[in-house]
């Protein structure tokens, strides 16, 4: 029977530090994108503040205000929409980036297993050939577990997705009809 060596068990050690820092630059990452996307937030509502209020000292009488009021309501809901599906996708990005690599290190594991559990069998004393045949199929079972897990995970993720799309579109449907609605009658 083999078992791991110092340098063996230094270079997993290190394999998994890499891992490790590489999730946290990919975290990292995620949130910078996030800090921009807020950065370009504020400036921007901070300028239409700006804009909004001349537009509206500006204003002689009660149905000009209702019309700026009414002019106001489909872009502040269409902005909203936006930002929302901005921080979605910088979510979803990172999340599809940290799977990857989870993905990826537990196959490197079943692998591992895989390779242990043969060795194993190579080195099992006589009689034993049952329990390392259970323990054979344990493995599979998990392995076989995890995938369905994981493709039912991706269909969930894509319904979600949909979901999403659908409600972003009714809530700008109803941002218009409700822009529409506000405006003065002529």
């Amino acid at each position: 029977m083999s078992f791991l060596t110092p340098e063996q068990f230094a270079a997993a050690h290190k394999a998994n530090l890499e891992t490790l820092f590489g999730l946290t630059n990919k975290a990292f990452e995620g949130v910078e994108k996030l800090v921009e996307l807020n950065l370009q937030v504020v400036k921007a509502s901070l300028e239409e503040s700006a804009a909004t209020a001349e537009k509206a000292f500006a204003v002689k009488d009660a149905q000009e205000l209702l019309a700026l009021q009414a002019n106001l309501v489909q872009p502040a809901a269409e902005k909203v929409l936006a930002y929302g599906r901005h921080v979605y996708e910088i979510a979803s990005a990172t999340q599809a980036e940290v799977n990857k690599v989870a993905e990826s290190k537990l196959a490197e594991g079943s692998q591992t297993a895989q390779a242990l559990f043969d060795s194993l069998a190579k080195n099992a004393p006589a009689g034993s050939e049952s329990a390392v045949a259970l323990a054979k199929s344990a493995l599979s079972a998990a392995n076989s577990a995890f995938d369905s897990v994981q493709k039912a995970t991706k269909q969930a993720v894509e319904i979600a997705e949909t979901n999403f799309a659908a409600a972003t579109n009714v809530a700008t449907k109803a941002a218009a009809q409700a822009s529409r609605s506000a405006a003065p009658k002529k």
